[in-house]
């Protein structure tokens, strides 16, 4: 027994008449921003890691980094 068309037709007609549609397309393009936003940080992270050198004689080990760190 799911959700009917009817059910979420209902909702919807509820939250406009709560919220006005607006807001709702404020908060829809704030969340596109975000989303965006959360992208571009995940493709800049990558560009960062790959221009990392990843040769043997610049390698630390986990143990060496813990040790400097501490």
């Amino acid at each position: 027994m799911g959700i009917s068309i009817w059910q979420v037709l209902i909702i919807a007609i509820v939250l406009v008449l709560l919220f006005g549609r607006g807001k709702i397309s404020d908060l829809m393009g704030d969340v596109a921003k975000g989303i965006k936003s959360f992208k571009k940080g995940m493709a800049d992270d990558d560009e960062e890691t790959r221009t990392i050198d990843h040769s043997p004689s610049q390698t630390v080990s986990s143990k060496e980094q813990e040790r400097h760190n501490a």
